[in-house]
Protein backbone atom coordinates (compact mmCIF):
# COMPACT_ATOMS: atom_id res chain seq x y z
CA UNK A 1 0.00 0.00 0.00
CA UNK A 2 1.25 3.47 -0.81
CA UNK A 3 1.75 5.43 2.40
CA UNK A 4 -0.58 8.37 3.03
CA UNK A 5 2.15 10.28 4.87
CA UNK A 6 2.99 13.51 3.05
CA UNK A 7 5.04 15.91 5.10
CA UNK A 8 4.30 18.89 2.92
CA UNK A 9 0.57 19.23 3.66
CA UNK A 10 -1.82 19.34 6.64
CA UNK A 11 -3.49 16.07 5.69
CA UNK A 12 -0.13 14.35 5.82
CA UNK A 13 0.62 15.81 9.23
CA UNK A 14 -2.67 14.42 10.50
CA UNK A 15 -1.78 10.98 9.18
CA UNK A 16 1.61 11.19 10.89
CA UNK A 17 -0.09 12.00 14.18
CA UNK A 18 -2.63 9.22 13.78
CA UNK A 19 0.20 6.77 13.42
CA UNK A 20 1.37 7.01 17.02
CA UNK A 21 -1.42 8.56 19.07
CA UNK A 22 -2.30 5.47 21.08
CA UNK A 23 1.17 4.73 22.40
CA UNK A 24 1.23 4.36 26.22
CA UNK A 25 -2.50 3.67 26.63
CA UNK A 26 -2.31 1.00 29.29
CA UNK A 27 -5.75 1.96 30.56
CA UNK A 28 -5.01 1.78 34.25
CA UNK A 29 -3.54 -1.69 34.67
CA UNK A 30 -4.63 -3.04 38.02
CA UNK A 31 -6.97 -0.19 39.03
CA UNK A 32 -10.67 -0.52 39.87
CA UNK A 33 -11.52 0.85 36.40
CA UNK A 34 -9.50 -1.72 34.53
CA UNK A 35 -11.42 -3.98 32.15
CA UNK A 36 -9.74 -3.72 28.79
CA UNK A 37 -6.58 -5.44 27.62
CA UNK A 38 -3.35 -3.47 27.86
CA UNK A 39 -2.72 -1.18 24.84
CA UNK A 40 -5.98 -2.21 23.17
CA UNK A 41 -6.69 1.40 22.14
CA UNK A 42 -4.41 1.20 19.12
CA UNK A 43 -5.98 1.46 15.67
CA UNK A 44 -4.99 0.73 12.07
CA UNK A 45 -1.79 2.45 10.91
CA UNK A 46 -1.04 3.38 14.52
CA UNK A 47 2.66 2.76 13.87
CA UNK A 48 2.88 3.81 10.22
CA UNK A 49 5.49 6.38 11.22
CA UNK A 50 7.72 8.79 9.29
CA UNK A 51 11.34 9.83 9.70
CA UNK A 52 13.10 13.07 8.73
CA UNK A 53 10.19 15.42 9.52
CA UNK A 54 9.73 18.81 11.19
CA UNK A 55 8.53 18.80 14.85
CA UNK A 56 4.77 18.96 15.48
CA UNK A 57 2.18 18.53 18.24
CA UNK A 58 -0.89 16.36 18.76
CA UNK A 59 -3.77 16.42 21.22
CA UNK A 60 -6.10 13.44 21.46
CA UNK A 61 -9.13 12.63 23.57
CA UNK A 62 -9.95 8.97 24.07
CA UNK A 63 -13.18 7.74 25.64
CA UNK A 64 -14.70 4.35 26.27
CA UNK A 65 -17.74 2.86 27.98
CA UNK A 66 -17.28 -0.60 29.49
CA UNK A 67 -20.11 -2.88 30.67
CA UNK A 68 -19.06 -5.21 33.51
CA UNK A 69 -22.12 -7.45 33.43
CA UNK A 70 -19.87 -10.50 32.81
CA UNK A 71 -16.53 -11.77 34.08
CA UNK A 72 -14.32 -14.76 33.25
CA UNK A 73 -14.28 -17.36 36.05
CA UNK A 74 -11.28 -19.38 37.18
CA UNK A 75 -12.59 -22.30 35.11
CA UNK A 76 -12.79 -20.21 31.93
CA UNK A 77 -16.56 -19.65 31.91
CA UNK A 78 -18.27 -16.27 31.46
CA UNK A 79 -20.37 -15.67 34.57
CA UNK A 80 -22.40 -12.76 35.96
CA UNK A 81 -20.25 -9.78 36.91
CA UNK A 82 -20.92 -6.95 39.34
CA UNK A 83 -23.04 -5.04 36.82
CA UNK A 84 -20.94 -1.88 37.05
CA UNK A 85 -20.25 0.47 34.17
CA UNK A 86 -16.92 2.23 33.64
CA UNK A 87 -16.65 5.52 31.76
CA UNK A 88 -13.06 6.49 31.05
CA UNK A 89 -11.52 9.46 29.28
CA UNK A 90 -7.84 9.86 28.48
CA UNK A 91 -6.47 13.28 27.53
CA UNK A 92 -3.11 13.13 25.80
CA UNK A 93 -0.48 15.55 24.51
CA UNK A 94 2.29 14.29 22.21
CA UNK A 95 5.39 16.04 20.83
CA UNK A 96 7.09 14.53 17.75
CA UNK A 97 10.57 15.24 16.41
CA UNK A 98 13.52 13.80 14.47
CA UNK A 99 16.92 14.10 16.23
CA UNK A 100 19.50 16.10 14.28
CA UNK A 101 22.24 13.50 14.84
CA UNK A 102 20.23 10.87 12.93
CA UNK A 103 17.25 12.02 10.86
CA UNK A 104 16.49 8.41 9.89
CA UNK A 105 15.01 7.95 13.38
CA UNK A 106 11.74 9.35 14.78
CA UNK A 107 11.02 10.13 18.45
CA UNK A 108 7.83 11.02 20.36
CA UNK A 109 7.26 12.04 23.98
CA UNK A 110 3.80 12.08 25.51
CA UNK A 111 1.84 12.58 28.70
CA UNK A 112 -1.64 11.14 29.36
CA UNK A 113 -4.11 12.04 32.09
CA UNK A 114 -6.96 9.55 32.68
CA UNK A 115 -10.40 10.61 33.93
CA UNK A 116 -12.39 7.73 35.44
CA UNK A 117 -15.93 7.07 36.64
CA UNK A 118 -17.21 3.65 37.77
CA UNK A 119 -20.91 3.24 38.50
CA UNK A 120 -22.59 0.30 40.21
CA UNK A 121 -26.30 0.13 39.49
CA UNK A 122 -28.80 -0.93 42.13
CA UNK A 123 -29.23 -4.69 42.49
CA UNK A 124 -30.19 -7.30 45.06
CA UNK A 125 -26.54 -7.61 46.08
CA UNK A 126 -26.02 -3.84 46.00
CA UNK A 127 -29.37 -2.19 46.84
CA UNK A 128 -28.03 1.34 47.22
CA UNK A 129 -25.75 1.43 44.18
CA UNK A 130 -22.49 3.36 44.25
CA UNK A 131 -20.15 5.53 42.19
CA UNK A 132 -16.45 6.37 42.34
CA UNK A 133 -14.69 8.88 40.13
CA UNK A 134 -11.54 10.94 39.85
CA UNK A 135 -8.28 11.46 38.02
CA UNK A 136 -6.33 8.27 37.36
CA UNK A 137 -2.58 7.69 37.53
CA UNK A 138 -0.65 9.86 35.06
CA UNK A 139 1.29 8.10 32.28
CA UNK A 140 4.37 9.51 30.53
CA UNK A 141 7.18 8.19 28.35
CA UNK A 142 8.67 7.97 24.88
CA UNK A 143 8.72 6.00 21.65
CA UNK A 144 11.40 5.74 18.99
CA UNK A 145 11.42 4.00 15.60
CA UNK A 146 13.11 3.55 12.22
CA UNK A 147 11.99 2.26 8.83
CA UNK A 148 13.56 -1.08 7.80
CA UNK A 149 11.85 -0.59 4.42
CA UNK A 150 10.32 2.60 2.95
CA UNK A 151 6.78 1.38 3.76
CA UNK A 152 7.29 -0.38 7.13
CA UNK A 153 8.11 0.65 10.71
CA UNK A 154 9.91 -1.03 13.62
CA UNK A 155 10.38 0.56 17.02
CA UNK A 156 10.18 0.43 20.81
CA UNK A 157 8.19 2.32 23.43
CA UNK A 158 8.51 2.61 27.19
CA UNK A 159 6.28 4.44 29.66
CA UNK A 160 5.95 5.01 33.39
CA UNK A 161 2.59 5.14 35.16
CA UNK A 162 2.92 7.32 38.26
CA UNK A 163 0.67 6.53 41.29
CA UNK A 164 -0.59 10.07 41.90
CA UNK A 165 -4.26 9.56 41.00
CA UNK A 166 -7.25 9.86 43.30
CA UNK A 167 -7.40 7.04 45.86
CA UNK A 168 -10.66 5.56 44.58
CA UNK A 169 -9.24 4.99 41.08
CA UNK A 170 -5.56 4.26 41.77
CA UNK A 171 -4.00 1.03 42.98
CA UNK A 172 -0.98 3.02 44.30
CA UNK A 173 1.70 1.12 42.38
CA UNK A 174 4.36 2.29 39.95
CA UNK A 175 4.32 0.62 36.54
CA UNK A 176 6.63 0.32 33.56
CA UNK A 177 5.02 -0.50 30.21
CA UNK A 178 7.49 -1.46 27.49
CA UNK A 179 6.92 -3.06 24.10
CA UNK A 180 8.12 -3.57 20.54
CA UNK A 181 5.95 -2.03 17.82
CA UNK A 182 5.62 -2.65 14.07
CA UNK A 183 3.71 -1.74 10.93
CA UNK A 184 3.77 -3.33 7.47
CA UNK A 185 1.56 -3.15 4.37
CA UNK A 186 0.02 -6.40 3.13
CA UNK A 187 -0.48 -6.16 -0.61
CA UNK A 188 -1.99 -3.00 -2.06
CA UNK A 189 -5.04 -2.50 0.17
CA UNK A 190 -4.35 -4.09 3.58
CA UNK A 191 -1.98 -3.47 6.47
CA UNK A 192 -0.91 -4.98 9.78
CA UNK A 193 -0.21 -2.91 12.89
CA UNK A 194 0.93 -4.56 16.10
CA UNK A 195 2.91 -4.57 19.33
CA UNK A 196 4.07 -7.05 21.95
CA UNK A 197 5.39 -6.27 25.40
CA UNK A 198 5.10 -6.43 29.18
CA UNK A 199 3.96 -4.46 32.22
CA UNK A 200 5.99 -4.48 35.44
CA UNK A 201 4.37 -3.27 38.67
CA UNK A 202 5.89 -2.29 42.01
CA UNK A 203 4.69 -3.80 45.27
CA UNK A 204 1.25 -2.74 46.47
CA UNK A 205 0.78 -0.98 49.84
CA UNK A 206 0.00 -4.45 51.24
CA UNK A 207 3.55 -5.45 50.11
CA UNK A 208 2.15 -7.91 47.57
CA UNK A 209 4.26 -7.99 44.41
CA UNK A 210 2.07 -8.44 41.29
CA UNK A 211 3.24 -10.83 38.60
CA UNK A 212 4.50 -9.65 35.22
CA UNK A 213 1.82 -8.99 32.62
CA UNK A 214 2.44 -9.85 28.94
CA UNK A 215 0.33 -8.57 26.04
CA UNK A 216 0.07 -8.31 22.28
CA UNK A 217 -2.27 -6.18 20.17
CA UNK A 218 -2.88 -6.54 16.43
CA UNK A 219 -4.89 -4.51 13.91
CA UNK A 220 -5.64 -5.66 10.37
CA UNK A 221 -6.94 -2.77 8.29
CA UNK A 222 -8.48 -2.39 4.84
CA UNK A 223 -8.10 0.93 3.04
CA UNK A 224 -11.59 1.05 1.55
CA UNK A 225 -11.29 4.69 0.40
CA UNK A 226 -8.97 7.64 0.96
CA UNK A 227 -11.03 8.63 4.02
CA UNK A 228 -12.33 5.30 5.42
CA UNK A 229 -10.42 2.32 6.85
CA UNK A 230 -12.38 -0.53 8.50
CA UNK A 231 -10.31 -2.88 10.68
CA UNK A 232 -10.29 -6.03 12.79
CA UNK A 233 -8.82 -5.87 16.32
CA UNK A 234 -7.29 -8.83 18.19
CA UNK A 235 -5.93 -8.35 21.74
CA UNK A 236 -4.42 -10.80 24.23
CA UNK A 237 -2.84 -10.53 27.67
CA UNK A 238 -1.56 -12.97 30.29
CA UNK A 239 -0.85 -12.39 33.98
CA UNK A 240 1.04 -15.00 35.99
CA UNK A 241 -0.07 -16.39 39.35
CA UNK A 242 1.11 -14.56 42.48
CA UNK A 243 0.36 -14.25 46.21
CA UNK A 244 -2.55 -16.68 46.14
CA UNK A 245 -4.04 -15.28 42.92
CA UNK A 246 -4.38 -17.71 40.02
CA UNK A 247 -3.01 -16.95 36.58
CA UNK A 248 -5.31 -14.92 34.35
CA UNK A 249 -5.67 -14.28 30.62
CA UNK A 250 -8.06 -12.82 28.09
CA UNK A 251 -8.43 -12.87 24.30
CA UNK A 252 -10.58 -10.11 22.77
CA UNK A 253 -11.87 -9.36 19.29
CA UNK A 254 -13.20 -6.13 17.86
CA UNK A 255 -14.47 -4.36 14.75
CA UNK A 256 -14.04 -0.68 13.98
CA UNK A 257 -13.31 1.99 11.43
CA UNK A 258 -11.13 5.09 11.14
CA UNK A 259 -12.33 8.11 9.16
CA UNK A 260 -10.64 11.35 8.13
CA UNK A 261 -12.89 14.29 9.07
CA UNK A 262 -11.03 17.57 8.48
CA UNK A 263 -7.51 18.10 7.14
CA UNK A 264 -5.92 17.92 10.59
CA UNK A 265 -8.49 15.85 12.51
CA UNK A 266 -9.95 12.34 12.49
CA UNK A 267 -12.18 9.90 14.39
CA UNK A 268 -11.86 6.19 15.23
CA UNK A 269 -14.76 4.09 16.55
CA UNK A 270 -14.51 0.45 17.69
CA UNK A 271 -16.54 -2.16 19.54
CA UNK A 272 -14.61 -4.88 21.43
CA UNK A 273 -15.76 -8.04 23.20
CA UNK A 274 -13.97 -10.86 24.99
CA UNK A 275 -13.87 -14.14 23.06
CA UNK A 276 -12.18 -16.33 25.68
CA UNK A 277 -10.53 -15.92 29.06
CA UNK A 278 -9.82 -17.20 32.54
CA UNK A 279 -9.94 -15.42 35.92
CA UNK A 280 -10.08 -12.09 34.09
CA UNK A 281 -12.40 -9.16 33.45
CA UNK A 282 -14.72 -9.46 30.43
CA UNK A 283 -14.28 -6.81 27.76
CA UNK A 284 -17.58 -5.38 26.45
CA UNK A 285 -16.79 -1.83 25.38
CA UNK A 286 -17.40 0.97 22.90
CA UNK A 287 -14.28 3.00 22.16
CA UNK A 288 -13.94 6.47 20.60
CA UNK A 289 -10.87 8.51 19.65
CA UNK A 290 -10.76 12.14 18.45
CA UNK A 291 -7.45 13.76 17.52
CA UNK A 292 -6.15 17.08 16.23
CA UNK A 293 -2.67 17.89 14.87
CA UNK A 294 -0.89 21.25 14.67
Amino acid sequence: MTSRLHLGNKRGRAAIGAAILAMSMALMVGTPARAQTTFDVIGPKEYDLPVNFDPFNVFVQYAYVQDNSKVWSNSGESIVGDGSQALVGLSKYVYFWTPEFNRNVGVAWEIIQPEISVRNSKSQANPDGSQVSGFGDTITGFATWFKPTPASTLGVQSFVQIPIGDTDVSDQTWKNLSSVLWYTPIGSAFDWTGNAGFVWQSSKPSRVQPAMLYHTNNRFGWLATDWLEPFIALDYEYIGAYAGFNEAWSFDGGLGFMIDTFENQWLTLRYSQSLAGKNHSYNDSWNLKYAVVW
